[in-house]
């Protein structure tokens, strides 16, 4: 790959991602298989102002180890130096950086249970600083290839060719090629509009259906905003926390939905792959999952706590979309979320109400948003996919139709 490309993407991530301002501290989460990349990205957060960058480095074939060796009680144990951690983060928002770059199979052959009970436990602990931590920090998801991740997108390929396709698909669908920093402005102006237009509409409802037998109906909070591009801050500094990112999002009516949902594409999920599933609700709440691979995952995934069985987030993405017409699945939700309609289970986004990112969790739960310690999206964009939208005063909107943007 050559490197005047990457270094193109390093400066975006950089700029755009986390967008580092003049003396601020930044914070980079990445796997030990990145760190030629990761100094070309704490370079640019230098070269764009950066006080500080501190960077961590984790391991899937390391944590693999502790879940084979440690007890469930050590593992589900937080230290105070990682509170210590969390007390710094929600006193000082150091922007974050989360350059991922795992094994969809990581955790294979690993007890489920015990990565679900262990993360369970954590979450629990550190939930109530992240809660502060919500709307206050910059942050960025992104993604480079390892060998591993590489080979299960493309497995007929040698391990270099591999890491050179996969190079090659993120750069493009993170739309590095020559002018990224521009490409994101553009496409920010892009999403923002359709943000505007579905706001306009009063939606009370969303209808989906599609020949797969989804056939669902999801309720939306009066007056919550929709998301999409960049976002801001509680103080109106601006970042995109998703590269890439082809959607437009809104967090629905908390326990307010009804039907059937099947995915279209398979989840990664915990190290491991669910595929071929579908979701019921009734009530708001899940209370049926079939899966051909890993049901028992997904079982556990829904009752991680209350929340866990109820949506936090709706998000609709174009079956044309960039992420899709490249033919690939990518088996790394970043992606894959991104080239189909999708929703998430889980905890739900505050700053979607109009002033929420002041709102304590409580506030906002009465407000209507989702509480959990997860956070999952899975797809079901299809490309016959209709969408049909209802205002609170009754009006019909047709928002999908072919799987694509009708509005």
């Amino acid at each position: 790959m050559e490197l005047e490309r990457i270094r193109e993407y390093a400066e975006l991530l950089a700029k755009m991602g986390v967008s580092v301002q003049k003396g601020e501290e930044v914070w980079i989460n990445c796997g030990l298989d990145q760190i030629e990349f990761v100094r070309l990205v704490v370079e640019e957060c230098y070269k764009a102002g950066a006080k500080k960058v501190r960077v961590r480095f984790s391991d899937n074939k390391i944590s693999k180890l502790h879940y084979q060796y440690m007890s469930l009680k050590d593992l589900s144990k937080v230290e105070e130096y990682t509170i210590s951690e969390y007390r710094y983060m929600v006193k000082h928002n150091p922007s974050m950086l989360h350059i991922i770059s795992d094994d969809p199979d990581a955790f294979k052959g690993i007890n489920q249970s015990i990565i679900s009970k262990s993360s369970m436990k954590i979450s629990k602990k550190i939930k109530p600083y992240r809660n502060k931590m919500d709307g206050n920090y910059k942050w960025c998801i992104a993604a480079v290839p390892s060998e591993a991740w590489a080979k299960s997108v493309f497995p007929k390929l040698e391990k270099d060719e591999a890491v050179e396709a996969l190079w090659n698909a993120i750069l493009s669908a993170s739309r590095v090629d020559g002018n990224a920093v521009e490409n994101w402005k553009n496409h920010n102006k892009t999403l923002f509009n359709y943000r505007k237009m579905l706001e306009k509409l009063d939606l009370q409802y969303l209808e989906y259906k599609a020949s797969n037998g989804t056939d669902f109906k999801v309720e939306l909070i009066k007056g919550a905003e929709w998301g999409g591009g960049s976002e801001f801050t509680s103080d109106k500094r601006e970042f995109n926390p998703n590269i890439p990112s082809e959607e437009v999002f809104t967090s629905p009516l908390a326990g307010s939905c009804e039907g059937i949902v099947y995915a279209s594409k398979p989840l990664s999920y915990h190290g491991q792959i669910i595929d071929g599933f579908s979701v019921r609700f009734e009530g708001g709440k899940v209370v049926e999952v079939k899966a051909k691979k890993n049901q028992k995952l997904l079982e556990q995934m829904v009752k991680m706590d209350e929340g866990a069985s109820k949506l936090g987030e709706v998000a609709l993405v174009p079956y044309d979309s960039p992420i899709q017409n490249s033919g690939l699945l990518f088996y790394e939700t970043l992606f894959d979320e991104n080239a189909a309609c999708h929703l998430a289970l889980g905890h739900g986004f505050k700053e979607m109400i109009p002033g929420g990112a002041s709102l304590s969790n409580e506030e906002a739960t009465e407000k209507g948003i989702n509480d959990s310690i997860i956070h999952v999206d899975f797809m079901i964009g299809t490309k016959d996919l209709e969408i049909t939208g209802v205002s609170f005063s009754g009006k019909r909107t047709v928002i999908f139709k072919d799987g694509n943007w009708a509005i």
